[in-house]
């Protein structure tokens, strides 16, 4: 049998809300009215509707968490209020008509649902690759909504108060009746003039025009984790918009942009460092001082080293951003050809070769120039 988190696309941590979120997205998409004739739809559905019965009940949840479906006792099946497909009834009518439906009449005695939520609000913040390696606290600026002071976020002026609303009655919802395939359909909604309040304001706050918040710029600290890259996404909760007139504060997506470095490359948890050595210290061996985003880093060059030989300093590359350890810095040798010999460096090469018996071109006595000449 498929796995359930799989086959509503969510993962093993996903929220309550999540989970009905997928399930709700995927019902519409296969319901076999929707695809009528369908089979491999109606199949699809009927899979759905299953996963969303064990993965919306708590109690089934835990137990099909620790033993699978063997553990659900025969629990897995339809429950109460189970439609053909054995989802629930209440949750299919809510997915295709709207919160409250019931083909029954009625729409429960839920009370006013409240202001709405604010916005997730999205910035980028773009780092030194220091500061993604090692991590910090980082300040962000976003331009956002924000509680209007004067009116204490209630959205009425100051000093004035609040009515019942007269559409809803005070309950925060609205029911509409209508006829469909399955008979008399009532639908619940959120009142359209209190949105779901159940109070309407006597005067509006002449600083937010009875919004109950307003926009200005906001600076927030950003806990940076080590090891962060480009593409990262950092979600500060209830750090983004306030909703109208009290309504709760969506979350800030803080997405992440590393800076290129002047010496060093990132791949993965590496950093690639390209560094220079000088034909002799290649030839006869070396020691180097290789510059880290720490401090210097001794390295010990064989004799013989050819270029594009690679060496590895072990955990001065880039901290697991979920998980112990760092990554390496890998230095990659390459030997430079020197351009500007004097007349005794070049004397010396030459009786170097001599003594290799290595043909090298005789000394710039017009040759090259003529080779030069001959290739214009």
């Amino acid at each position: 049998m498929a796995d359930h988190y799989n086959v509503l696309g969510v993962s093993k941590q996903a929220t309550e809300a999540e989970i009905k979120k997928a399930y709700r997205s995927m019902a519409r998409k296969y319901h076999p009215d929707q695809n009528p004739g369908d089979a491999e739809a109606e199949a699809k559905f009927k899979e759905i509707a299953n996963a969303y019965e064990v993965l919306g009940d708590q109690e089934r949840r835990n137990k099909y968490d620790r033993f699978g479906d063997d553990g659900l006792g025969g629990q897995g099946g339809p429950g109460p209020g189970a439609g053909p497909f054995g989802a629930n009834l209440g949750d299919i009518f809510e997915t295709f008509f709207g919160q409250g439906a019931s083909p029954f009449g009625g729409g429960g005695s839920r009370g006013p649902s409240g202001p709405p939520p604010g916005e997730d609000l999205e910035t980028v913040l773009r780092l030194e690759l220091s500061d993604a390696v090692f991590g910090g606290e980082k300040m962000v600026t976003v331009k956002t909504a924000t509680a209007c002071e004067p009116c204490h976020a209630t959205g009425s002026e100051p000093g004035t108060g609040t009515t019942r609303c007269n559409e809803c009655g005070g309950a925060g919802q609205v029911q509409r009746v209508r006829q469909s395939i399955l008979g008399q359909m009532v639908t619940t909604a959120q009142c359209p003039t209190c949105s779901g309040r159940g109070e309407t304001i006597d005067k509006a706050c002449s600083t937010c025009d009875g919004q109950g918040r307003k926009v200005e710029e906001v600076s927030y600290t950003v806990d940076v984790p080590p090891g962060v890259d480009s593409g990262s996404t950092l979600r500060l909760t209830g750090r983004g918009a306030v909703g109208p007139r009290g309504g709760s504060q969506g979350d800030l997506y803080v997405h992440i942009d590393v800076k290129a470095h002047e010496l060093f490359k990132r791949e993965g948890n590496d950093l690639i460092l390209d560094q220079p050595i000088g034909f002799a210290q290649a030839a006869l061996g070396a020691e180097l001082q290789i510059p880290t985003l720490e401090d210097d880093e001794t390295l010990l060059v064989p004799a013989g080293t050819n270029s594009g030989r690679k060496f590895r300093l072990r955990a001065k590359g880039v901290p697991h951003v979920n998980g112990r350890g760092r990554g390496d810095l890998v230095v990659n040798l390459n030997v430079a050809t020197p351009t500007d010999l004097n007349d005794e460096q070049e004397a010396l090469l030459r009786q170097f070769a001599a003594l290799r018996a290595e043909a090298v071109a005789p000394p710039d006595d017009g040759f090259f120039s003529k080779v030069k000449s001959a290739f214009k």
